[in-house]
């Protein structure tokens, strides 16, 4: 796992000419990093997932995930280093039941059935769904849907994680189950999500990103405490960081 790291080295990106989403994004995280990729709507933390995970391709710079550039011809094996979980669940789902999306992925790796039993009932017990094993998943909530599509991405075991607003449609106590997850996977993680309080609960360092830009590359409390640096870009402090500590805490909200 020593040589298990992500590295943006200057990388652009345009949709069409003249209007870049992405302006010299340089970053690295290595073996277990956990980073909250945070900011406004529209400043391009869903494209850098996309590009991480060769989803969007014509950038330019450099984009390494462990020892392979992302290129056209890796893909494949980028794609087995790197689980992506997609802000729409929807768009990952696509079997007829939790149980053949979970175990596509490792029936797609040739595993014997076997061991592509275990693999899923090892998923399906981390994120703790086995009672939606055999549910057909357009049958299901948004947070079934999300905690489903989790699993189907640990039932890879990828060397990285990356995760797109991964609390969006998820209760509280489903929310604080994802929380805990996130906290006990040992995989680089790379969480874009508003959500600020999980970010606080489960990244060790964050990136703030504005216009397509780096702003800040810091340790979690040192950027989600700053409150001017947080409104300059569009952002607000956590919840559990506002207030005096003696007014009583947002309903749903542990510190």
């Amino acid at each position: 796992m020593s040589h298990n790291h992500i590295i943006c080295d200057n990388v652009c990106f345009s949709y069409e000419k003249g209007s870049e989403v992405l302006h010299n994004i340089s970053f690295s995280c290595g073996h277990d990093d956990a980073v909250g990729l945070i900011g406004a709507n529209g400043v391009g933390k869903s494209t850098l997932m996309r590009i991480l995970v060769g989803l969007e391709m014509g950038f330019t710079g450099e984009v390494t995930v462990g020892e392979i550039k992302v290129t056209k011809k890796t893909l494949p094996r980028i794609r087995e280093k790197i689980g992506y979980v997609f802000q729409d669940s929807d768009n990952q789902l696509f079997m007829p039941t939790v149980y053949d999306d979970i175990a596509f992925a490792p029936r797609n790796y040739g595993l014997p059935p076997d061991q592509v039993d275990e693999r899923v009932q090892h998923a399906l017990d981390l994120v703790g769904i086995d009672y939606l094993r055999n549910k057909h998943t357009y049958k299901m909530s948004g947070g079934e849907k999300k905690m489903a599509s989790i699993a189907t991405i640990l039932a890879m075991t990828p060397d990285v994680i990356l995760m797109d607003e991964p609390s969006i449609a998820l209760d509280p106590k489903n929310r604080r189950r994802l929380i805990n997850i996130l906290n006990e996977l040992d995989h680089i993680k790379i969480i874009a999500s508003h959500d600020l309080d999980m970010i606080l609960e489960t990244c060790s360092r964050v990136i703030l990103m504005s216009g397509g830009r780096i702003i800040k590359d810091a340790p979690t409390r040192e950027v989600l405490t700053d409150r001017e640096l947080l409104e300059a870009n569009g952002l607000e402090l956590p919840f559990c960081l506002q207030g005096d500590p003696g007014e009583p805490r947002p309903f749903g909200h542990k510190h």
